[in-house]
């Protein structure tokens, strides 16, 4: 039994632990504190004015019929608009749930009919996609508007700029965000985020980065993704304080530029952004003595590009791993790096991550780990706060990837004694040749050592004559890459048996990507088959 009154402090929390409410705190702190930058436009919001130009969305909003618990979906850039609509639902009441810019119209088309939004907001850069989604599916939106910066005040100009009239009542467990999963192996599945989980995410970024209401934030990624709009995007800055430059599209002299304008503390990307950022810092020099902390995320940051980031940017180089279900759950701060580069690090301040068994016919128990020796791989799971522990309709989903509090990600991976994790790849990804268990990001990281080589990804080819073999397709640093050159290089390395070299090469401009920087496996497995075919993969 209790000694205190229970049930008047879980009232209080659950009508009070809310993420807006904390952004108009700081409305309130920091009325004319810079809260929002348009990169491209040079255009400033403070706290007071953000927070009215959020209050006219919402009230246009509750204009066209918006009510608490409605789908407010949008698929935009990296612009100030999406920080207003993120905000403007929560207003009301309403699920926010920005969505991938880079889908196919028929995708887009699938997640429409998934999530049935009352309202549909586009962004003018690729309208006729957009567009062409709306024809074709099956669930009309009752109002959709192309937003062009110029154009977006038209809806809501006549709307007050005082706090919306709405009877909703907000609760900590209610949905605030719906985001889509990236889809490293098929069909994006809907991912429910309530206020709980966007406001530890927000404490988790605030703690490990060190951020408060002096920083300056840029995240190079979208924001639609979970890395996105909570790791440097709205979610944090307009949490904690900060101010954020909001950047359409990734461009790296523009990037450098934008760094030095505004005086950037926080830069966050994936690791080819890096890559390209560093590439540009040295013809071009730009001052970069604003940054104290760059962030990269995605996939494992490899100990050549870290050791350059810190040379470039700052010592403070942090690496995060993690999935859209959970947010980042293990991570490399600055005194892990450069030595630990190439793993995912250790858990993260709200998480407990283990590396269990794996089975064919079914989840391993959350007690069944593999030995702490950096050797056995198993399958990591996840326990976090910053999950709903759900799916949106999809109740097998939820089954296959929840057990006992824990989330299994279907990512392979061992640890050592010191519990730092180093991801292996996917279950999907791992290639049985000859009866061993070969898995891809081992057999990458050493290809992509060599100078020859931007980056590749190693899939798993059925050859008939053969069995499984291993099929590497790889971007070079220019089009006269030798193959010859590659392959004896990776005959040479120290860490791949010859049972491991692939077998087939092709030489491509660009891989598969989510828009988080995972390599799509999938994808080139499938293209793999159909490349053995036509004679396309080189020996």
């Amino acid at each position: 039994m209790s000694s205190y009154n229970v049930k008047r402090f879980r009232n209080l929390f659950e009508e009070n632990f809310i993420y807006i409410n904390n952004f108009m705190r700081n409305v309130e702190r920091y009325p004319d504190y810079t809260a929002l930058i348009d990169g491209e436009s040079g255009e400033v919001w403070t706290y007071t004015q953000l927070n009215e130009t959020v209050n006219r969305l919402a009230n246009a909003f509750l204009s066209k019929g918006v009510s608490a618990g409605d789908v407010v979906m949008y698929q935009l850039l990296n612009r100030p608009e999406f920080a207003f609509i993120y905000l403007a639902c929560q207003k009301i009441g309403a699920v926010n749930c920005p969505i991938n810019f880079r889908l196919a119209s028929g995708e887009t088309a699938l997640i429409l009919e998934d999530s049935q939004p009352k309202i549909f907001l586009y962004d003018e850069a690729f309208a006729d996609e957009s567009e062409k989604a709306l024809e074709i599916s099956r669930h009309k939106p009752e109002f959709s508007f192309k937003i062009k910066s110029p154009d977006f005040s038209k809806l809501y100009d006549d709307s007050a700029p005082k706090e919306p009239n709405t009877t909703f009542t907000p609760n900590a467990f209610e949905e605030v965000t719906r985001l889509y999963t990236s889809g490293t192996t098929g069909l994006p599945k809907g991912v429910p985020l309530n206020n709980i989980n966007e406001i530890l995410t927000a404490h988790d970024v605030i703690m490990h980065l060190g951020l408060s209401d002096k920083d300056r934030l840029l995240n190079l990624s979208p924001w639609f993704h979970r890395g996105g709009i909570y790791i440097g995007g709205p979610n944090p800055g307009l949490y904690v304080g900060a101010s954020l430059v909001a950047m359409k599209g990734f461009l790296p002299k523009e990037a450098l530029n934008i760094i030095q304008k505004y005086s950037v503390s926080v830069v966050i990307g994936v690791p080819v952004m890096f890559t390209l950022l560093i590439e540009e810092q040295e013809k071009k020099k730009i001052d970069l003595s604003s940054l104290k902390a760059v962030v990269s995320m995605g996939a494992p940051l490899e100990k050549k590009l870290c050791t350059k980031m810190q040379e470039v940017f700052t010592p403070n180089v942090y690496n995060g791993y993690g999935t859209s279900e959970t947010f980042w759950n293990t991570a490399l701060k600055p005194e892990d790096l450069p030595e630990m580069a190439g793993s995912a690090g250790k858990s993260c301040i709200f998480d407990s991550i283990r590396v269990v068994k794996v089975y064919e016919d079914k989840l391993a128990e959350p007690t069944d780990t593999v030995a702490n020796n950096n050797e056995e791989v198993g399958e990591v799971i996840i326990q976090t706060f910053k999950t709903s522990m759900d799916y949106f309709k999809k109740p097998e989903e939820v089954k296959r990837k929840f057990y006992k509090g824990w989330f299994y990600t279907g990512d392979l991976a061992v640890w050592d004694s010191k519990r730092y994790i180093s991801i292996r790849g996917r279950k999907d990804d791992m290639i049985n040749v000859g009866g061993e268990n070969i898995y891809p990001t081992q057999i990458e990281e050493a290809i992509n050592e060599c100078d020859l080589v931007t980056d590749c990804a190693v899939v798993g080819v059925y050859d008939e004559k053969r069995g499984n073999s291993i099929a590497a397709y790889v971007v070079g640093q220019d089009e006269n890459i030798s193959l010859d050159e590659l392959k004896n290089f990776i005959k040479k390395h120290p860490m791949i048996p010859a049972y491991k070299r692939p077998r087939y090469y092709r030489i491509i401009e660009e891989l598969p990507m989510t828009a988080t920087g995972k390599k799509q496996h999938y994808k080139l497995r499938e293209q793999a088959k159909e490349d053995l075919k036509k004679g396309l993969l080189l020996r």
